[in-house]
């Protein structure tokens, strides 16, 4: 037996790995570099008996290590850009995974089974049989099921079948179709906007003014009644304040309104009536009574608000139902969706 200062670290971090196993945890080896799971590997095949003083020295080093460690860090560009989605924009985060797919040795393969199954079906009509026998290899069984489900029968037995002439493809055979096929498939840019079209004409008529987006909205009915209606499920007026702003969450909006703000919006909307009346009662009857008391005799005090004035309140009522919808401290109601 070897004394534990004259094994190498990578010798005892293969003792704690193999101490680790037979404890029967489930440990991810597999997200180790592919050269650190082979040295791994050769060291778990060279273990021979271990005695405890070894064993109780090197768990002892190993907790030390441990005890030592500040915070841990992502190990790789491709795991940094993984906790990076959603935390910067979607054009820079696509720029540094190009910048990471072009890198001397990167795996093409990460972009290429990250594709949504739409984009992975299309690559299957568009390449040949052979190709997508390489790629059904490559994907996880429970996703190559899903996407073979997905195609038509005559296809899916085509390219089943053609997994069978996969036994004898070089490693760097297989390396050079993914490359191929992530400059294909992996390379768009990322779009230039966030939004769909349907939701940014949406946010800029959600700050119109009542006429002006209506008239817009009924042009583009009659130009493209597809895409008019997809404005129309963006938008979020006073008007859909009671279809779509659960009463349990209007305290926690009406706290982010100016005072001066609230009392025009809802002085303005009940003395037009109709629609944009009932946004009002429906803040002024899910707040405290004595709050909606005060508001009303505000309301009262003002008198006549001037069209512009009180269209400018509202749109600053429902700019703060948005941004509180945005900071995930409310969820609207998607339109004809019942809020139980």
């Amino acid at each position: 037996m070897t004394p534990p200062a004259d094994l190498t670290r990578a010798r005892k971090a293969a003792i704690v790995v193999q101490y680790l196993l037979n404890e029967g945890q489930d440990l991810p080896l597999s997200d180790l570099p592919e050269d650190s799971q082979l040295r791994l590997s050769r060291e778990l095949g060279a273990l021979d008996l271990v005695d405890r003083t070894t064993f109780q020295t090197i768990a002892s080093e190993f907790t030390e290590a441990l005890g030592n460690l500040a915070m841990t860090v992502p190990g790789s560009l491709d795991a940094a850009l993984s906790g990076l989605d959603g935390k910067i924009s979607p054009q820079a985060l696509q720029k540094l995974r190009d910048e990471s797919a072009n890198t001397a040795g990167a795996d093409p393969w990460k972009q290429i089974l990250a594709l949504d199954l739409d984009t992975l079906l299309g690559l299957l009509d568009a390449e040949g049989v052979e190709i997508g026998a390489v790629l059904l290899s490559k994907l996880s069984t429970a996703r190559a099921a899903e996407l073979l489900g997905r195609l038509p029968g005559e296809q899916a037995r085509r390219i089943a079948h053609a997994v069978s002439r996969t036994a004898d493809i070089r490693p760097d055979a297989v390396a050079r179709i993914g490359e191929a096929l992530a400059a294909q498939y992996c390379g768009a840019s990322a779009p230039a906007f966030p939004q769909t079209p349907g939701q940014r004409v949406g946010a800029i008529l959600n700050s119109s003014g009542a006429e002006m987006r209506e008239r817009l909205l009924d042009d583009l009915t009659e130009q493209d009644p597809g895409f008019a209606e997809s404005v129309r499920k963006s938008i979020f007026t006073f008007a859909d304040i009671p279809t779509r702003l659960s009463p349990l969450d209007v305290p926690k909006v009406i706290r982010d309104i100016p005072g001066e703000d609230l009392v025009k919006a809802l002085g303005a909307a009940s003395a037009t009536g109709g629609p944009v009346a009932a946004g009002a009662d429906h803040i002024l009857s899910n707040m405290s009574q004595r709050m909606a008391d005060s508001l009303r005799e505000e309301m009262e005090e003002l008198g006549k608000i001037k069209k512009a004035e009180g269209e400018a309140a509202q749109a600053a009522v429902v700019a703060a139902i948005r941004s509180a919808a945005d900071r995930g401290e409310i969820a609207l109601i998607e339109p004809g969706e019942d809020e139980g």
